[in-house]
């Protein structure tokens, strides 16, 4: 086996290594939404500190893959080709850890609004909403470990779906506000989720887009589509 030969299936075992890493990061984080999601619905305040605690998990590995992917740059001098796969990586675990920040997040107001009144359908709507993010940030990942552009643009059309459901939960918890003032606290936090929510799904297309980008060597043309989005202040995700 010449040098070359050798670098290059050096490389192709140390990237698989870290490869493997973030699929399973995107499990934790996966598994994080569907806790906190259930958390929520259920009130539950046990299940929403173990969410909290898991994040820190999270954040471990993200930092293990971006201390790994430097040290392979550093090693094995890829290619051009190659470097690109390593950037992915290290964009694609970011996106993951944001997810992570998001999920805690919701985790972190179950205790809050454990306290205050139900908002009939307001937990299943957004359980729902976090299940088409999950499925979506699944189908990302798959899309990435097989190259499939196809799929990955898929995913990114189905952002649009996530950004219409946060738009229909804005308007119920508004109409929820009119009807009985007493309801405003509530639905300024289940405001708050959804938004998350809907970031998350912002965060699963721009993994979609990354894979695209590593399998045709550039980033989509068009833009996201995207649906006419209500705001109301919504933190970063290091707040709450």
């Amino acid at each position: 086996m010449n040098r070359n030969r050798h670098i290059a299936t050096a490389f192709d075992r140390d990237l698989e290594t870290i490869q493997a890493q973030v699929v399973k990061m995107g499990g934790m984080v996966e598994a994080a939404i569907a806790d906190a999601s259930a958390a929520l619905e259920g009130r539950d305040e046990d299940l929403a500190e173990q969410v909290r605690r898991r994040d820190r998990a999270i954040d471990a590995l993200e930092a293990q893959i971006n201390e790994d992917a430097a040290r392979l740059i550093a090693r094995r001098a890829p290619t051009a080709t190659d470097l690109r796969m390593v950037l992915a990586v290290i964009k694609i675990s970011a996106a993951l850890e944001r997810v992570g920040d998001y999920a805690k997040n919701m985790a972190k107001r179950t205790p809050v609004l454990s306290q205050l009144p139900v908002i009939d359908g307001a937990a299943m709507a957004l359980r729902r909403m976090n299940q088409s993010v999950s499925r979506m940030l699944q189908d990302a990942l798959d899309a990435y470990i097989r190259r499939d552009a196809r799929l990955a643009e898929d995913v990114r059309l189905r952002d649009l779906e996530v950004d219409q459901m946060y738009n229909a939960l804005f308007r119920e918890f508004l109409t929820h506000m009119m009807e009985d003032p007493r309801n405003i606290t509530a639905c300024m936090h289940l405001h708050f989720l959804a938004k998350n929510t809907e970031r998350m799904g912002d965060h699963a297309t721009s993994i979609a887009e990354q894979v695209i980008y590593l399998v045709t060597g550039r980033m989509p043309d068009d833009a996201r589509p995207k649906s006419d989005s209500v705001q109301m202040a919504a933190p970063a995700p290091g707040g709450g």
